[in-house]
């Protein structure tokens, strides 16, 4: 329901997954395989060398120093750049206001409420319920329009139709409090400690 973006961070998990992969088998079979270690030996003293040749090539005239350094700085900033904005872009989208609507008195102003008011209502209702392992509630602003995620574990053994009718009746509660209607995103989830705890049905 937020703005994380999620495909993205799946393919950088795997992208630095599979590298931690490859380096740690690397390192299993040079310290295993006389072979590799071998092979290894070769290559990183003729790369060290290629290297050598490229930094001596680019020398700036009369100087001792490559202009392949400015490149390799400028290569790191935009890496920080990058990981800077992927940064800022995690758990994007949270919201603060759940309401602002101009008042319809003779006094000229706006009626906000906070969407702590209704997270902290919800999570009162929700906190004394025996068949739930664990519960949250969040606002977020989707496509400019503020709404909550409900965020449910239920314990083993429970209906979940029963249950997410239940909320929805807690949150028409909550509407017809408020006054207005709230989009809600209910997301049940699973887990250890809902198969490991004291599983009890919906009555």
């Amino acid at each position: 329901m937020n703005g994380t973006p999620r495909a993205l961070n799946r393919v950088l998990l795997f992208i630095i997954g599979v590298k931690l992969l490859a380096v740690g088998v690397l390192l299993l079979l040079l310290a295993t395989v006389p072979a590799v270690a071998a092979w290894w030996h070769g290559w990183s003293a003729a790369a060290w060398a290629g290297m050598e040749s490229a930094f001596r090539q680019t020398r700036f005239p009369g100087r001792e120093e490559s202009w392949l350094w400015i490149v390799a700085g400028a290569v790191l900033v935009a890496i920080i750049i990058a990981m800077i904005a992927w940064l800022s872009q995690q758990g994007k989208g949270r919201a603060n206001l759940l309401i602002a609507s101009e008042d319809d008195s003779h006094i000229n102003g706006e009626v906000r409420i906070g969407g702590g008011v209704a997270e902290q209502a919800l999570r009162a209702a929700l906190a004394g319920r025996t068949d739930l392992a664990a519960a949250s509630v969040a606002t977020y602003e989707v496509r400019g329009r503020p709404g909550l995620r409900i965020r449910i574990q239920p314990r083993q053994g429970v209906a979940p139709h029963l249950l997410a009718a239940e909320i929805s009746q807690l949150v028409d509660a909550l509407d017809l409090v408020i006054g207005q209607k709230t989009p809600v995103l209910v997301h049940m989830v699973s887990g250890a400690r809902s198969r490991f705890t004291k599983a009890e049905r919906v009555r």
